[in-house]
């Protein structure tokens, strides 16, 4: 892959931000690029971590085991995660220089809940190597995380089964 390498930002309320990478991933594995994997606030279990670990060119990072909930955490643990999250981010800053694609699966939603640095990702997203194409998903995105992508997509839900206590189903939602 040559050139510079670009932002990109799948964010809102609505359904599919991780499905729309993957499809990103997915893609670009097909035609021989190298992608690396990290999932903040999600254990190594997703379905789409299943696929995505037999796909050739796709190397899945190790997350946490387990996952708690956020919301459900004391003060010292959301302290612990955002110490874990923010180790995690700088190893794959230290590992990503092979690769053609990074793909930070909520990383948007770590910052939002303060369990990952904005600055130390910003500080990344403005230093990443050159032709490296990085995708981040979540529900929240800030303006200085909007200013330096190239691509920024909101999906916004306008209508979901949840609206009618319909809980989420294995192979849809997750």
């Amino acid at each position: 892959m040559t050139g510079t390498g670009r932002i990109h930002l799948y964010y809102g309320d609505g359904k599919g931000k991780t499905t729309a990478a993957v499809g990103q991933i997915v893609r670009a594995a097909g035609c021989g690029l190298q992608v690396l994997v990290f999932q903040f606030l999600k254990d190594n279990s997703s379905n789409e971590r299943k696929i995505l670990e037999a796909l050739p060119g796709v190397t899945c990072l190790p997350g946490r085991e387990p996952v708690k909930w956020v919301s459900r955490m004391n003060g010292p643990e959301k302290a612990e995660l955002k110490h874990y999250n923010n180790k995690a981010l700088d190893e794959i800053v230290k590992f990503c220089s092979p690769f053609d694609i990074l793909f930070l699966d909520e990383a948007l939603c770590a910052v939002q809940l303060e369990v990952l640095s904005e600055e130390k990702l910003l500080s990344f997203l403005q230093h990443k190597p050159r032709g490296l194409e990085v995708i981040l998903t979540g529900h929240e995105v800030t303006d200085r995380l909007m200013d330096v992508a190239d691509y920024v997509t909101l999906m916004t839900k306008i209508k979901h089964p949840y609206d009618e206590g319909i809980t989420a189903r294995e192979g849809i939602e997750y």
